[in-house]
């Protein structure tokens, strides 16, 4: 079912588990997440990214289908983000479009300037009652259509000017994830004693991780023995996800890893049986495979399975 930010991130503070926040673009993703929500009772974050939207070219008739989706499970406790809006217009534009908060990415802004443009758009969802997540620090690699070439780790000094001034609902961090990996010969190094820091001096605001998608070798290696090229790129480990969120994180974007185990589950699918055709084969094969993952990491690495129940019964 549908809840708010408020509510869900709430129960979250209280009971000291984080909410994965998964990108969908599809009937099958959208599917995916909510069966997986349901299974685990676990509340989650589904996500639009900027790709998305132009993948499936109405933003709005998009948003009221993934409504319309949640409405169909009782035992899921889910709200809409929109995800790395680049600029205050595209953040307008979701709002209207009617997703129930917005991730402002102003990250490639000066500390000022990401101040102020965050100050205007919150100014825009708060008469709305639309949440906002913003930016300090920048995160490197690839998010959706957009790349930042290094890392520029948060200042746990700055966030609580940051907050206070912005009016930001949600703030995500640099802390030592990647956005789909980057190059090396091991899981990247989080920085638990700056994340620690950040989390003390902003107690009363959700600290966010994007890029929490781990990459582990086993699924590149499922994913390349069924016939793909996919590069072993490295992030930080479901360990040290799992550190973060016992650590206070309360929420985490993980992507990656569920589009690796959809495409393996596709490509197997094809490679055994080159004789059908019929999209729904596949594509459902994709969609369990999907699911499977993202339960693990609702279950194993958010820590939130069951806490869907006491959210739903506090809406009542």
């Amino acid at each position: 079912m549908l809840s708010t930010p408020d509510r869900i991130y709430g129960d979250a503070m209280r009971n000291g588990y984080a909410l994965g926040a998964f990108n969908v673009n599809s009937i099958e993703s959208i599917l995916a997440v909510l069966d997986a929500s349901q299974a685990m009772e676990a509340p989650l974050i589904m996500q639009v990214s900027m790709g998305a939207r132009g993948y499936v070219k109405h933003l709005s008739a998009f948003v009221e289908t993934i409504k319309r989706f949640a409405s169909e499970y009782p035992r899921a406790a889910i709200f809409i983000q929109h995800d790395h809006c680049p600029t205050v217009d595209d953040c307008r534009i979701a709002i209207d479009a009617g997703v129930q908060a917005v991730m402002f990415d102003g990250s490639h802004l000066d500390y000022e300037e990401n101040i102020r443009q965050t100050r205007m758009i919150a100014d825009y969802a708060h008469k709305r009652g639309i949440w906002v997540e913003a930016e300090l620090g920048q995160i490197a690699g690839f998010e959706d259509m957009t790349f930042a070439e290094s890392t520029v780790f948060t200042d746990p000094g700055t966030v609580n000017d940051f907050v206070a001034r912005s009016g930001c609902d949600a703030l995500a961090v640099a802390v030592g994830t990647s956005h789909g990996g980057v190059r090396g010969d091991d899981y990247l190094p989080l920085d638990a004693e700056r994340l620690s820091a950040i989390i003390k001096n902003i107690p009363d605001t959700p600290v966010v991780l994007h890029g929490g998608a781990s990459l582990p070798p086993e699924l590149i290696d499922a994913c390349n023995a069924e016939g793909a090229e996919v590069e072993y790129l490295r992030n930080c480990s479901e360990d040290s996800i799992r550190k973060a969120v016992r650590l206070g994180v309360k929420k985490v974007n993980m992507d990656v890893d569920n589009f690796l185990v959809f495409t393996t589950a596709v490509r197997k699918y094809m490679n055994e049986h080159p004789d059908k055709y019929d999209p729904r084969k596949y594509l459902t094969e994709g969609r369990k495979a999907y699911q499977k993952e993202v339960e693990h990491k609702l279950s194993d690495v958010m820590c939130s399975r069951g806490f869907s129940q006491g959210i739903i019964e506090g809406a009542k």
